[in-house]
């Protein structure tokens, strides 16, 4: 449940203003104020039922924007190449040793190449 929370709260920061408003508060106040579905009726004057459904459809617009889009998956596998990236300086600056700049290198023209290949991807129409 917690890696639903975590994956759900990531696509919300980046695809929340493309919900409804409904959707929005629904999503707010049962992932990030954990109140249980009759709560949430009970304070928006609606049936479990629609708050059920009402979920239910905005995590399957968060995931189909994430799998339209990928900015979720962009900014986690840069955050963890970055984060790699200063690994490598970190054991070059204790070590000196040159191949930690050779696996610097590496990540960083795979970096680029990502950025590269995602941008031309997500051009509208191919262009």
């Amino acid at each position: 449940m917690l890696e639903r929370v975590t994956k759900i709260g990531m696509l919300f920061e980046q695809y929340s203003s493309l919900l409804t408003d409904r959707q929005r508060e629904l999503v707010k106040l049962y992932y990030f104020e954990d109140l249980s579905l009759q709560e949430i009726a009970d304070e928006l004057g609606i049936t479990r039922q629609a708050v059920f459904f009402g979920l239910k459809r905005a995590q399957k617009a968060l995931e189909g924007y994430e799998n339209s889009l990928g900015l979720v998956e962009r900014f986690s596998y840069l955050k963890k190449n970055l984060r790699g990236i200063i690994g490598h300086l970190d054991n070059f600056r204790d070590s000196g040793d040159s191949v930690e700049l050779d696996k610097i290198d590496k990540m960083l023209v795979d970096l680029l190449d990502f950025e590269f290949n995602f941008r031309d991807s997500s051009k509208i129409g191919g262009e």
